[in-house]
């Protein structure tokens, strides 16, 4: 006989995991009905707890894990900064783990923990990932997690976040500001929340001002570079451009530099560029690139305290928490006048 696990009882009780590993350990949390109807499909199905897996949980392996996409993005290397800083004196060990933007690898990498190798995550999810199954099968075997930057909605956790709508209004505004007439959108995933939330604000700015965004100047890019600067070099050839460009990311940045220059476009005067982006070198690109620079250290300090929090049973509901720490825009030759 196939061995019952939490995740099959959840399903056949459509409850979430999180509450039948509540009702299963006699939570306050849980109503009687509830715990009654969890216990009885359990004895029903022979639902046995891993013994071992549960041992390894009592023990405080004194590490977090950081899953993040990649390393190169500037952002995730001052968070990163950010973390070690708010862990460090408590005695944490901070484990990095790359997904390299595939939901598979995060999958797998969020596995391996459910056996009590670290004590907490936290995440940034991937551009492929759209649920938050795997998740929640971690949640509900109580190790904490808390989301930053990148998040999912649906998920019941912690969240650390920056203003991406007002951020991608603020950086459209400011190019329409400057003379732009027709400005191009260049995102990463049609369901990735940053990019979509930073999109929505850049379309709200350009109706506030009357102007069109037309279809063709929303750009999906990809983690394929020559794809991604033959789509820009596409966009850049049209006969009516586009004068200015909102780059979601800051890989995005070489790339549109990199199709000025080959198309002999000069940045400002032809197109204006404005890039969400933490790079210290943006003050000395050529033009100097203006940015919606993120506070990267403070979203990861913040992430990593709700996080000790959760992990020294400080009282609170850490999956109302939601704090938002607000970008800024940051002006240099890339996009005045």
């Amino acid at each position: 006989m196939k061995k019952v696990n939490i995740k099959a009882l959840a399903q056949e009780l459509e409850l979430s995991l999180s509450t039948v590993s509540k009702a299963l350990r006699d939570s306050h949390e849980i109503s009687r009905e509830t715990k009654q109807r969890v216990q009885e499909l359990a004895a029903r199905l022979n639902y046995t707890p891993n013994a071992y897996a549960s041992s390894l949980r009592g023990r405080k392996s004194k590490n977090i894990a950081v899953i993040i996409p990649e390393v190169a993005d500037s952002f995730f290397s001052i968070a990163i900064n950010g973390i070690e800083a708010a862990v460090k004196e408590k005695g944490y060990h901070v484990l990095i783990y790359l997904t390299h933007e595939s939901f598979i690898r995060e999958q797998a990498i969020l596995k391996e923990f459910q056996s009590g190798r670290v004590d907490g995550v936290l995440i940034s999810v991937s551009r492929e990932t759209t649920t938050g199954e795997h998740i929640n099968e971690l949640i509900a075997r109580e190790v904490p997690v808390v989301f930053f930057d990148r998040v999912l909605e649906e998920v019941a956790a912690a969240k650390i976040v920056t203003d991406d709508f007002e951020s991608g209004y603020n950086a459209t505004k400011h190019l329409i500001d400057n003379g732009s007439k027709r400005i191009a959108y260049l995102g990463i995933s049609k369901s990735l929340s940053i990019s979509n939330n930073r999109m929505e604000g850049y379309k709200k700015a350009l109706k506030d001002h009357g102007l069109k965004s037309p279809g063709s100047d929303i750009i999906l890019c990809t983690t394929d570079q020559d794809y991604n600067y033959k789509a820009v070099k596409k966009l850049l050839q049209q006969k009516k451009r586009p004068d200015g460009i909102v780059a979601s990311v800051e890989k995005l940045t070489t790339t549109v530099y990199q199709v000025c220059q080959a198309l002999a476009l000069t940045i400002p005067q032809a197109v204006k560029v404005v890039c969400f982006s933490n790079l210290e070198i943006a003050t000395i690109l050529h033009p100097s690139l203006t940015t919606i620079t993120q506070p990267a250290f403070e979203m990861g300090h913040a992430a990593a305290g709700v996080l000790l929090q959760l992990l020294e049973k400080k009282k609170g509901t850490p999956e109302k928490t939601r704090i938002v720490i607000p970008s800024a825009l940051i002006v240099r030759g890339s996009s005045k006048q």
